[in-house]
């Protein structure tokens, strides 16, 4: 069985950060989707679909997003009940994210200026990779062809294709 979910949208409101008895962060926040057909009067319609996430993620999130902020979410979703103060039962589905990724600069002067992106968790367990293990690109000031002079020769089996 499949229940995966993958999410690009914009906050509706700052992330609501809380902690457990135990300690556990936790954060909710609501991510405005488009549709991507028309209705029937031809406009455009927006799900507002409830996000939950955990642990340091959580904090990452409540640190670097506010409304307005786009992210992409992945994860599953997770359906709930529980009974109302008027004793009938509501029916709840929330995506737990799994991970959350910052789509834009942060705008806020008053947070740090880069945006984090957080981890995957696996098992609820939080990764310790750092931004520095990932991806290495080549910085355009940089340029290692820069004092080379004539073609560069490149044979097929240098190719990765």
């Amino acid at each position: 069985m499949i229940n995966r979910i993958v999410l690009v949208g914009r906050l509706t409101k700052d992330v609501d950060l809380k902690y457990t008895p135990s300690g556990v962060a936790m954060a909710r926040f609501t991510l405005a989707v488009n549709r991507t057909f028309s209705n029937s009067k031809g406009e455009k319609e927006t799900d507002f679909i409830n996000c939950q996430v955990w642990r340091k993620p959580a904090e990452n999130a409540a640190n670097y997003l506010s409304k307005g902020s786009l992210c992409g979410v992945e994860g599953r979703i997770q359906t709930g009940s529980y009974e109302g103060q008027d004793g009938k039962r509501v029916y709840t589905t929330d995506v737990v994210a799994d991970s959350v990724q910052f789509l834009e600069p942060n705008k806020d002067k008053g947070k740090q200026n880069s945006s984090p992106t957080t981890q995957p968790q696996q098992n609820y367990q939080q990764s310790n990779q750092s931004a520095d293990n990932q991806t290495n690109y080549t910085r355009v000031d940089n340029d290692p062809f820069a004092n080379s002079s004539g073609p560069i020769e490149v044979s097929d089996d240098d190719l990765p294709f």
